[in-house]
């Protein structure tokens, strides 16, 4: 009989979790399956990171009090210490009747218990100092509180509870609530491995609590906790946090608190503006007129101690952002254009010097042919043919180094004209340069060449190099290369820079 009786027992059990299961399903598909309401975002009763705190460490619309602390990316309301408490609540009230607020947090701590819990309100005042998690007692309201601890002994915690009250009544700790619930589920909400969710809508008078474990990233992986139905709450009242510590510690961190404003599908919302108070919308009024005639009397007063302006709006006499960049696109133009033009004149300079030199070669040639005939002078006379080959060759290099320039001379004035070529020469002026920098390398190494062969001293017992003309004091060879070397390197540095 009594296996008999084990038997029947755990078959009635079995079917009990089905059924509750099954129901628990059929919540959750009915609620999915219902035509869903519209939302709105009211962000006067909300927070979240990553500027979630201001430079003065408050939250904007929000207050805290207690040993909440506010940083940039969460609202950690109590710290892992033991006997703390604290909250944080909206500055006004919630008018409007159907809501949802979808909070984010993380409950974590280095035991396997902790204490004492977290809870979020929906009251009608601020309770901001208390001994119900960190929060007052007789609440008129709702509360859902995430109790850590177990105070019955019943090991039925971490649990999520569902309190109201009505202002009377004294909220009962050593039963953990369970007394005052209007409905709860079993969940552990401490040391997930993601942030825990949990999303309340208080919708025609029902309240429906849903709860993301943690687990998985998933921000909308939510599980049925609990619903109660024909629940009544005040018209108007206060969103709040609250948390607090006992002889076990947890740090209670809120990452985010969103409010919705919920109303019946096809029902349109009021703008923000149309809902503010007719005295806020007068006070701003009175600012704004305030502060416009302010200004008017000090555009007045500088027009007075200016006389030269009179007639010309103020505005047009600052400088734009478009003005500012297409100015300082210019300077730099104007910068470049300079220089090459100085690079410009100076190779014109050494190319005259150049052209000077290769004629006095070339007479003193044909001087020397007309003197000395035959076999003895074909040596000479074909060493001074590769001088001044050589010669021709390098002033052919110059010019080509001049057109170069030239060329990029004609490219720069062009763009000066275009207002909106700046990023198309920032390229062709490169390949410019690049171009120069290859014919500078060309004349370097014709002149080494150059230098080479004259300093051979077998050459310079056959034949010896008329001596040039005197020359007026100007740029040598080596001073020209050096120049040139420095003004490429200066010049392509300011390239770059700009």
């Amino acid at each position: 009989m009594s296996i008999t009786r084990l038997a029947a027992n755990a078959c009635l059990l079995i079917l009990t979790l089905i059924f509750h299961h099954s129901n628990a399903n059929n919540i959750v598909a009915a609620a999915s399956t219902a035509e869903a309401p519209n939302r709105r975002f009211e962000y006067k009763y909300s927070f979240k990171g990553p500027h979630l705190s201001q430079a003065d460490g408050n939250i904007p619309f929000w207050v805290h009090s207690g040993n909440a602390i506010p940083s940039a990316d969460q609202v950690r309301i109590t710290p892992s210490l033991r006997s703390q408490k604290g909250s944080v609540w909206t500055k006004t009230t919630v008018n409007f009747d159907n809501w949802e607020a979808e909070v984010t947090f993380r409950v974590s701590g280095r035991g396997r218990m902790g204490a004492d819990g977290l809870a979020i309100w929906f009251t009608t005042a601020q309770g901001l100092d208390g001994p119900v998690y960190g929060a007052a007692d007789n609440w008129n309201g709702i509360g859902i509180f995430f109790d850590s601890f177990d105070n019955d002994g019943k090991k039925n915690n971490p649990a999520v509870l569902v309190v109201g009250n009505n202002g009377k009544l004294v909220y009962d700790h050593p039963n953990d609530g369970t007394t005052q619930s209007l409905g709860t589920c079993l969940r552990d909400f401490r040391n997930k491995p993601y942030p825990v969710r949990a999303k309340i809508t208080y919708y025609k008078r029902t309240l429906i609590v849903l709860i993301n474990n943690g687990f998985t990233p998933d921000k909308d992986d939510y599980e049925f906790c609990t619903k109660v139905d024909n629940m009544v709450i005040p018209q108007e009242g206060y969103f709040g946090i609250s948390a607090a510590t006992g002889g076990l510690a947890d740090d209670h961190d809120v990452l985010s608190f969103l409010t919705f404003r919920l109303s019946e599908p096809g029902q349109e919302l009021p703008p923000p503006e149309a809902e503010m108070p007719k005295q806020d919308k007068d006070k701003y009024q009175e600012e704004f007129e305030n502060f416009q005639q302010d200004l008017d009397k000090k555009k007045e007063d500088y027009q007075k101690e200016h006389p030269d302006i009179q007639g010309q709006p103020i505005e047009d006499m600052y400088e734009s952002v478009n003005d500012r960049e297409i100015r300082q696109v210019f300077e730099g133009q104007n910068r470049i254009h300079l220089e090459i033009k100085q690079l410009h004149h100076q190779l014109a300079v050494i190319l005259d010097e150049q052209r000077r030199y290769v004629s006095v070669a070339t007479d003193e040639i044909s001087k020397r042919q007309g003197e000395s005939g035959g076999q003895v002078g074909q040596a000479p006379s074909q060493e001074m043919g590769a001088v001044v080959a050589t010669q021709q060759e390098v002033l052919r290099n110059l010019n080509e180094l001049r057109n170069s320039f030239y060329e990029s001379l004609k490219q720069i004035g062009a763009s000066q004209h275009q207002g909106n070529a700046v990023g198309m020469g920032t390229y062709e002026t490169v390949q410019h340069f690049n171009d120069i920098k290859e014919h500078l390398h060309v004349v370097k190494r014709n002149i080494e060449h150059l230098i080479t062969r004259n300093g051979n001293p077998s050459e310079k017992q056959v034949m010896n190099c008329p001596d040039p003309p005197p020359m007026p004091s100007c740029l040598g060879t080596t001073h020209f290369l050096v120049f040139v070397v420095i003004q490429s390197v200066l010049f392509f540095s300011y390239i770059m820079y700009k």
